[in-house]
């Protein structure tokens, strides 16, 4: 059930929503030079836990860095993790559009699994939590998991446990296959003409989402 409505993208609010998430011109004038935002998705590497906690912490998450002769409760709690759910995730090679019914509510035990993973230090531990745990997930499966943050969990479900992620999913993937519907392009050529190549649309709806709810949230 979605609490707060927010309304479906269409080929041109996503445009502007992606342009305005990475400053770009959502309506260059003929001619004008494109520009493009070219970045590289590919998906984290599953069993590389300091990889993982720096690319977290380059998305903002400020998660503590071990000090030397601490234990690494991230190290360890992720790697508890992935030797039990990481087989459980889809093929890296999936795009959102096309997550099944199966795969989508599989998702929730494993994202619910991954928030609870201990950070910090073992006399201050905390979890990492639902922003990070989705972070995460899209970091490893970019192409297919869908990030999000509190107001846009908040905002949409009233609530960021596991029951609250699949209906995210759930949610986006409607929106996806909509989305490449009504443009007539696949994921790629649309990313392109976005001016981003290579920007998986799980990450441009939550470019979307972050503008519509979560920017609109803090003003």
């Amino acid at each position: 059930m979605i609490l707060a409505p927010c309304p479906a993208p269409d080929p041109q609010s996503l445009r502007v929503a992606v342009a305005t998430f990475l400053g770009l011109d959502a309506n260059p004038s003929p001619g004008q030079p494109a520009n493009p935002v070219v970045r590289v998705y590919e998906p984290l590497p599953h069993d590389d836990p300091p990889a993982h906690l720096r690319w977290l912490n380059s998305w903002g998450c400020r998660i503590r860095y071990p000090r030397s002769g601490e234990t690494d409760l991230f190290d360890l709690g992720v790697r508890e993790w992935t030797s039990r759910w990481y087989a459980t995730l889809p093929d890296p090679r999936t795009p959102l559009s096309e997550l099944t019914d199966d795969a989508v509510a599989s998702l929730g035990d494993c994202y619910a699994a991954l928030a609870a993973v201990p950070v910090g230090t073992p006399d201050r531990r905390r979890t990492l939590g639902a922003t990070a745990a989705s972070k995460l997930l899209h970091g490893l499966r970019p192409r297919t998991l869908v990030p999000w943050d509190e107001a846009i969990a908040r905002r949409l479900h009233g609530a960021r446990d596991a029951e609250a992620y699949v209906a995210h999913h759930r949610l986006n993937r409607e929106w996806a296959r909509r989305l490449l519907a009504d443009s007539g392009l696949d994921e790629e050529a649309l990313a392109a003409s976005y001016g981003c190549p290579g920007r998986p649309l799980a990450k441009m709806l939550d470019d979307y989402t972050y503008i519509k709810l979560t920017r609109s949230d803090t003003r």
